[in-house]
């Protein structure tokens, strides 16, 4: 295999000699694809094809220029990551910044071509150069569309949370928190601390938890439910546990599952009434 050094020399001396017709070219089809959606400015297509080229010039001037850890080679792909994630936050589509790198990995390629002194080693340790340098750029995009993905679907977990559990006064003093869907540890935790914070604000003396739509309960929801019952009469408040269905009452008996110093009612509307009760509250029909 021939000599790195003269290879990055070679490859340098090629993009010194084709700066201009390389970076006229990629900032033509950076506005092509990137301009028209308005995924990036003129001017900030401009400043990147420019910064690319001498990134690129960087890496190949360095004495390893595959070094992932190597400061030019980390500055490189830490320009296409940030490049990537501004697409992203603007909408775009990362297969088409994927087919853009894979345009100037050609536009290489083709500027090469011209240079028929070289020999068949040195194309073919030139070709493997850039391979690995666009492969390992290709991988950065992929690492930020990951992360850009991971931390909107967290987002989007932490948003399902807060709505799927709803804490509402209803009354002054009097809460109701309507659970549905599956408890686990997590969920469980994150309704606790949200209920607690709700009754020390709102001062309530009754809350009323309606299981209606908790679909299986097995000894781990119904621990979570017994905490959670547990820590509402610790903040000083009545806990009213309302629709215990036939199969979810079988269930919590098979599973040897006592609720004797739990306060439960049948329907959400019974709940509401313990609970007016409790606080000497007294609900009648208007008449007419």
């Amino acid at each position: 295999m021939e000599n790195e050094g003269a290879i990055q020399a070679l490859l340098i001396a090629q993009l010194q000699l084709k700066i201009g017709t390389l970076t006229e070219t990629i900032e033509k089809r950076g506005r092509d694809i990137f301009g028209d959606r308005n995924l990036m400015s003129l001017d900030e297509i401009t400043d990147a094809s420019v910064e690319f080229l001498e990134l690129i010039v960087a890496v190949l001037q360095s004495p390893e220029p595959l070094q992932a850890r190597g400061p030019a080679f980390m500055a490189l792909t830490r320009f296409i990551s940030e490049i990537a994630q501004q697409i992203l936050v603007r909408g775009g589509d990362m297969e088409q910044f994927l087919r853009y790198i894979m345009f100037m990995q050609r536009l290489f390629l083709e500027s090469l071509e011209e240079r028929a002194d070289m020999s068949f080693s040195e194309a073919r340790a030139v070709l493997l150069l850039l391979a690995t340098l666009f492969n390992e750029m290709m991988l950065s995009v992929f690492h930020t569309y990951l992360d850009e993905r991971e931390e909107t679907i967290r987002a989007q977990q932490d948003e399902l949370k807060q709505t799927s559990t709803p804490i509402t006064s209803i009354w002054d003093g009097v809460l109701t928190l309507p659970i549905i869907g599956t408890l686990d540890s997590q969920r469980a935790l994150v309704i606790m601390e949200r209920l607690l914070t709700k009754i020390e604000s709102e001062r309530a003396r009754a809350v009323v938890m309606d299981v209606t739509g908790v679909q299986t309960v097995d000894s781990q929801v119904a621990h979570h439910l017994i905490q959670m019952t547990r820590a509402v009469r610790l903040m000083g408040a009545s806990a009213i546990l309302t629709g215990i269905r036939p199969d979810i009452a079988r269930a919590l008996t098979s599973l040897d599952i006592e609720l004797t110093d739990v306060t439960t009612r049948a329907t959400l509307s019974d709940g509401l009434k313990e609970a007016f009760r409790l606080m000497n509250i007294e609900v009648r029909e208007k008449p007419v």
